[in-house]
């Protein structure tokens, strides 16, 4: 399999994952918990793909520090502006927001693993 089906399968197992721990969290806090989780998946996604994409080449330093900044960013805008600001609960939502994005750091170490592995023995 390649990089980019190990990532395609990673973060598919992600989404499902996510959205059925949505169902356990109290009725009062799951809007914020699913605004969290489909706002990780949409920033992430593409940002991980990119990732994985320019593993082995001369783009992946500048691939990791662009998803790194945006992964800081986005929590520093949902903390101080789109939860008070949308009255979520603020631990709940964060707790969901950085699940997510710490499951496609792995999902994207997974997916790079194998390949940077093959070109180290080549």
């Amino acid at each position: 399999m390649t990089a980019g089906g190990r990532y395609v399968l990673g973060a598919t197992l992600v989404a499902v994952v996510a959205a059925g721990l949505t169902q356990l969290v109290a009725a009062g806090t799951r809007p914020g918990v699913w605004a969290a989780v489909l706002t990780g998946i949409v920033v992430q996604g593409p940002l991980g793909w990119w990732l994985v994409r320019a593993a082995g080449t001369e783009r992946f330093l500048l691939a990791w520090a662009v998803g790194m900044g945006a992964r800081l960013a986005l929590l520093a805008v949902a903390g101080l502006v789109i939860v008070p600001r949308l009255g979520f609960d603020m631990a709940a939502t964060l707790l969901a927001l950085v699940g997510v994005l710490i499951s496609f750091v792995m999902v994207e170490g997974i997916a790079v693993w194998p390949r940077k592995r093959e070109t180290k023995t080549a």
